[in-house]
């Protein structure tokens, strides 16, 4: 539990410094540059990411049982990510109209993955893990919106090209990672 908790400090402050700790992150872009600054919170971000998964795959195997799900939120789950993996792509295809309706779909897309898998997992490693995840959005999702609206940028005018990566894409993406990544990843079959 100490390797995952430790990964999502890690990853969660380096993701979180913009909506709590604004002004130290400006004075800290001034000091030492932007591109310093974005390495530095890249490898941040990646090192909490990388141990948070693998503490996580650590915390899961003590299994301290919290609560039994239901059999049906796996399915439910399963569902569920269809619109996770649509909003994932949304947030990297050219102008859509799915990014110009939420916003930030990255956001979304793992608020609604965090939910879902807390919904059909009892775990205490679950729900600190998906818990963490959930919580960032709740921060970030009103922040990153309040500063969108402050700004006033206009929005682009959604493409085809943009629509297609988002439902293509999104689509094959939550069929490919189902169907082969999900076991090799996180130990765990996605259907069953």
């Amino acid at each position: 539990m100490p390797v995952m908790l430790l990964g999502l400090v890690l990853f969660l402050a380096s993701h979180l410094m913009r909506a709590l700790a604004g002004g130290w992150r400006e004075q800290q872009i001034a000091r030492h540059g932007e591109a310093a600054w974005k390495i530095a919170c890249s490898v941040l971000a990646l090192a909490g990411l990388v141990l948070a998964i693998y503490g996580y795959g650590l915390a899961r195997a003590e299994g301290t049982l919290l609560w039994a799900p239901p059999g049906w939120t796996q399915y439910v789950l399963s569902l569920v990510m269809i619109p996770a993996f649509l909003l994932l792509f949304a947030a990297y295809a050219p102008a859509n109209r799915l990014r110009n309706a939420v916003g930030h779909p990255l956001l979304l897309a793992v608020g609604v993955w965090a939910l879902a898998h807390l919904a059909a997992n009892g775990r205490l490693a679950d729900v600190l893990f998906f818990g963490a995840f959930l919580a960032w959005v709740a921060i970030a999702y009103p922040a990153a919106r309040g500063r969108d609206r402050a700004a006033e940028r206009p929005l682009p005018e959604p493409r085809r090209a943009g629509e297609a990566v988002t439902i293509g894409g999104g689509l094959a993406g939550y069929i490919v990672f189902a169907l082969f990544l999900h076991m090799p990843i996180t130990g765990v079959p996605a259907y069953g």
